[in-house]
């Protein structure tokens, strides 16, 4: 199959794009770079440097894809509070081009990433299932919203499959520091530099971290399962003073840390159930935190060193 996979030079996208190439699809990646990593593409990759929202029209003419796979987004919620216009224009417009394209060149499934961390807000129950209220604490959430409106519409419209993954905070090897859920690998950044990791607010937040290993697996599946939205998460809460006390064993020393102000636009706490993924698509997670942060904390370090 010819896969494009947006994003493909980003720390998960990277990731999706060496497991579809070792299954032995073709892929093509776009990506700007803003974020993603030259150094991660798969050299059995085609690549080009554009961003999802310019005119690609040529791309889509030259390579004609079977799927989508879209990964390349604007990531950081402070960045979308700072600047909502820049983050739309990605998550949105950006995603309706991918759209208008996919259906004037006959691409019949569209893989989308969404945020489970973000599209929910504050809900009244945990964990959340995929019915919950979407009700977005951030330009960031409302954009992923959007985004995922407009896909359904799109599939209505030109009989476009799609399979929507409502991640929640995926970490491991190669997570930059710029991600909305990227504190592992700030909090692994600081320690290797024997910097103070900063808590904000009083570390009691709650999150639910899946590696990026199992994220992908849910991606291969993708590829062939009935269409419908999936939450991708663990359903297992951890507070970022849990997440102190993880890699502090790692390090077999407390963490140097101090608590600052609250930032404004997350949400509290988020937790995922992933049982509709476990029932029709036969996914769940395989690697516990522990294992993922030494694993995800070992790659950094080699980096470091080198």
């Amino acid at each position: 199959m010819k896969i494009l996979v947006t994003g493909g030079c980003g720390f998960i996208g990277s990731h999706i794009v060496d497991a579809y190439v070792a299954k032995g699809h073709e892929v093509v990646v776009i990506d700007d770079l803003s974020t993603g990593n030259i150094d991660n593409l798969n050299r059995k990759a085609k690549f080009y440097q554009e961003k999802i929202y310019n005119n690609i029209a040529g791309i889509f003419e030259e390579e004609k894809f079977q799927l989508i796979n879209h990964h390349a987004a604007q990531i950081n919620v402070r960045t979308s509070v700072d600047d909502p216009i820049y983050d739309a224009q990605v998550n949105v417009l950006g995603t309706t081009n991918l759209l208008h394209l996919a259906s004037r060149y006959g691409i019949k499934r569209f893989i989308f990433a969404s945020s489970g961390g973000a599209v929910y807000g504050e809900p009244d129950e945990y964990p959340i299932n995929e019915n919950a209220a979407l009700a977005p604490l951030s330009p960031y959430g409302a954009s992923k919203v959007a985004a995922e409106k407009y896909i359904m519409t799109f599939a209505r419209l030109y009989n476009m499959d799609y399979v929507i993954l409502r991640y929640s905070n995926v970490y491991g090897p190669r997570q930059i520091i710029k991600s909305e859920a990227g504190v592992i690998s700030i909090f692994t950044d600081r320690i290797l530099r024997s910097q103070s990791c900063d808590v904000y607010g009083d570390g009691e937040q709650i999150r639910d971290y899946v590696f990026v290993g199992d994220v992908v697996e849910a991606n291969l599946l993708a590829l062939e399962c009935t269409p419908n939205i999936f939450n991708i998460g663990t359903n297992v809460e951890t507070s970022v003073n849990d997440l102190i006390d993880v890699f502090s064993s790692i390090v077999k020393k407390e963490v140097v840390h101090q608590h600052i102000e609250p930032r404004p636009g997350e949400v509290f706490r988020n937790v995922l159930d992933y049982s509709r993924a476990f029932t029709q698509i036969n996914w769940q997670p395989k690697t516990k935190l522990e294992d993922g942060i030494l694993k995800t904390f070992e790659y950094f370090k080699r980096i470091f060193r080198s």
